[in-house]
Order: structure tokens, then C-alpha cells, then sequence
């Protein structure tokens, strides 16, 4: 198990990373890096709609196997396809503001069912990753970012329909 080295001040996304990391503790659903990218990702969108704020600040690239934070990748990325396995203090997460554990929560319950796979699927069906990847080849490497813009503006939109 891997700890994260103190006395530094610990980048936000990697704090709501150990987040999701708590719930999956507890619920035991399975939670890779690659499902974790998912939902920070998915964390970012309702965010932007719900409280028109980004949760984090890290870009999100529209990789291969859909929307991914570089930093938290090579953060975790020596689990491969293993669920996250660290150590982290919990005191931590008062730090986090109250309207972003509410968006990390309801993320959780909704997404956090799921499978990297199919969150992956998911993501490469949506039109923001869609956007980004624009004009690549399905296996072809991309750092380009999904623009926030089109993340709220899409994920406004499915929240209009359902209205």
C-alpha cells in the first residue's frame, strides 16, 4: 500500500482523487485509475453545470481511452488495471467545500456502479471527449483538452431534456 509523501501541500485534484478512493473502501465497487479519471471527469461536469464552478483546476485530456488528469494518472498508474490501494487521512477531506463533496457524492452514487469499461464507453459517446478527439485516429495518442465550455454546455443540455 502507497502513501502520500507529507509536508507538502497536496495538489486538489489529487485530494478528490483520495475521495473516491475513501467511498470505493467502503462500498468495495472496484475503482482503477482508469475509473477514476472517469469520475473526476464526470465530478468536472456537474460541477461546471450544478454550481457553475470547476472542482479542480487540472485540464482534462481526451485520451484514447477517454477523459484523463495526467497528474493522477502517473500518480496511479503503477496499479495498471488494480483498484487504488493507498493510505490518507481522512481529516483531510474537511478541507474540501461542502457543494463539492455534494457534487463527488451524488458522482459516486451514480457513476461509481460502474466499470472502467463502461464509463469508458460512455465518455467516447458524448460529445465533449467526441469534440476533442476531432480528426484523430481511434488508437492515435492526443493530449488535446476537453474545453470546459463544451462540458457544461453538454451536460447542461442533458439535464434541460430531463426537466
Amino acid at each position: 500500500m502507497k502513501k502520500m509523501p507529507k509536508n507538502t501541500k497536496k495538489p486538489k485534484i489529487l485530494l478528490l482523487s483520495e475521495y473516491f478512493i475513501s467511498k470505493n473502501k467502503k462500498e468495495n465497487l472496484g475503482l482503477s485509475n482508469k475509473k477514476l479519471q472517469k469520475l473526476l471527469y464526470y465530478a468536472q461536469a456537474w460541477s461546471l453545470v450544478l454550481n457553475d464552478q470547476k472542482i479542480f483546476n487540472d485540464k482534462i485530456e481526451a485520451w484514447v481511452h477517454g477523459p484523463a488528469i495526467p497528474l493522477v494518472y502517473f500518480t496511479f498508474k503503477d496499479f495498471g488495471f488494480k483498484d487504488i490501494d493507498i493510505k490518507f487521512d481522512t481529516k483531510e477531506f474537511d478541507s474540501i467545500a461542502k457543494e463539492d463533496k455534494k457534487i463527488l457524492d451524488e458522482v459516486w452514487r451514480v457513476y461509481g456502479k460502474f466499470d472502467a469499461p463502461y464509463l469508458e464507453a460512455l465518455s467516447h459517446n458524448e460529445t465533449p471527449w467526441q469534440e476533442a478527439r476531432k480528426g484523430l485516429l481511434p488508437h492515435e495518442m492526443s493530449n488535446n483538452e476537453i474545453s470546459t465550455e463544451s462540458m457544461k454546455q453538454y451536460y447542461g443540455q442533458k439535464i434541460q431534456r430531463t426537466s
